[in-house]
């Protein structure tokens, strides 16, 4: 057993936590499940609890703990159920844990990946908002603790694939790719007309319905762009995002002799997920093969900001400093909820941002207290628009 890694999954009930456990799956003797997370699905986390027995399961909704822990009275199983937010945040820092799987979508997942980083782990960052939102203050965690980050958002791990060893030598630029998402060829007078059922359906990838939607609206690309120049040290001037269609190329980074390297791969999160794991190896991850014969073709063109407002949202936010990228996630996060409840237009989503961005006066916070303070802030405003339109 002490030769094993042990690894607490944050969302393992959403799709990369789902992915992750078929990863580990395949490296039973490598790995140990400490602890897995989810937010409600009790019924999701039973058939996982039951299939992987990790020591901890975590429900921050306590009703749907409580029907966890009764139906696993019935079972053979040791686990003990855990519920609330902070326990996500305990069983990121217990000390058999060696790496955690940060994949909570949203600004759910800061203070305990904000613990995990604080404790020395590996974390394996599948939540691009830690970073959106606390910048500066979560790479400072990760450097002060002796923790290792490693992305696993394709674009991100493919850049991180595709950079130097160390620093930045000879990197001209990043070249960030997005598919453009389900509405990349619509007539742009109708996308008023899209219902949440149309913006889930994905073209390329299979994901939650909250990051689909980002997806439709680039903002998940505007969130990654701000993510890569925290993780990588770079200026968001020197990342360009490139629609690349079929999602066989996750990102390339461009170099000052004319280079251009690219990381190639099917649209399937098993792949970074298991760079991740097994990081600087490469181990299995039941991902095939990329057929080059039948891909055929790759296409790429220039992103559209007035096609994908909340793109060109994300770069202004960044510029504007610390409190703009907070607001900017924490007014989207309200907007696609309300998309998604049949209660906003969708492109209503970049007007709800902006509004929130005008509200938020400049400056970057220095403690978690002050990001949540202009977090909640944010949601307010975002709130507030929707209540008087």
């Amino acid at each position: 057993m002490k030769n094993k890694k042990g690894i607490t999954i944050l969302g393992s009930t959403g799709s990369i936590g789902v992915s992750t456990l078929d990863v580990l799956s395949r490296h039973k003797d490598s790995y140990e499940i400490i602890a897995l997370t989810a937010n409600s699905n009790a019924e999701k986390m039973l058939q996982q609890c039951l299939q992987y027995q990790p020591l901890y399961a975590v429900m921050v909704d306590e009703q749907a703990a409580e029907k966890l822990s009764n139906a696993l009275k019935n079972k053979t199983s040791e686990t003990i159920v855990l519920s609330g937010a902070k326990s996500l945040e305990n069983v990121s820092q217990l000390e058999q844990v060696d790496f955690v799987m940060a994949a909570i979508v949203g600004a759910a997942g800061l203070l305990p990946n904000l613990a995990a980083a604080k404790a020395g782990k590996r974390i394996l960052l599948a939540n691009k908002e830690s970073l959106v939102m606390s910048g500066k203050l979560f790479m400072d965690a990760i450097h002060n603790n002796g923790a290792t980050l490693l992305p696993i958002d394709s674009e991100h791990n493919a850049i991180f694939q595709c950079m130097p060893i160390s620093g930045q030598q000879g990197v001209q630029q990043i070249l960030l790719t997005a598919s453009g998402g389900p509405f990349r060829t619509r007539d742009i007078n109708s996308l008023h007309e899209i219902t949440p059922e149309q913006a889930i359906a994905h073209p390329n990838w299979e994901m939650g319905k909250k990051i689909s939607v980002d997806s439709a609206t680039m903002m998940n690309k505007g969130l990654e762009v701000i993510e890569a120049c925290w993780l990588f040290d770079i200026a968001s001037d020197r990342i360009q995002v490139v629609i690349h269609p079929q999602s066989t190329i996750h990102s390339m980074v461009s170099y000052n002799d004319g280079s251009v390297l690219a990381q190639l791969g099917n649209p399937d999160m098993r792949t970074p997920i298991a760079y991740g794991l097994g990081w600087p190896e490469r181990i299995n991850s039941g991902v095939k093969p990329l057929d080059l014969f039948k891909t055929a073709r790759l296409d790429f063109e220039k992103a559209d900001f007035n096609r994908f407002p909340c793109l060109r949202l994300a770069f202004d936010a960044h510029q504007a400093g610390g409190n703009a990228t907070i607001a900017l996630n924490a007014a989207n996060e309200i907007a696609v909820g309300a998309f998604l409840n049949k209660q906003l237009r969708f492109t209503d989503i970049p007007t709800v941002i902006e509004h929130a961005l005008e509200k938020t006066t400049s400056g970057t916070p220095e403690t978690i207290d002050e990001i949540l303070i202009q977090d909640n802030e944010s949601r307010k405003q975002a709130k507030l628009w929707m209540l008087e339109h």
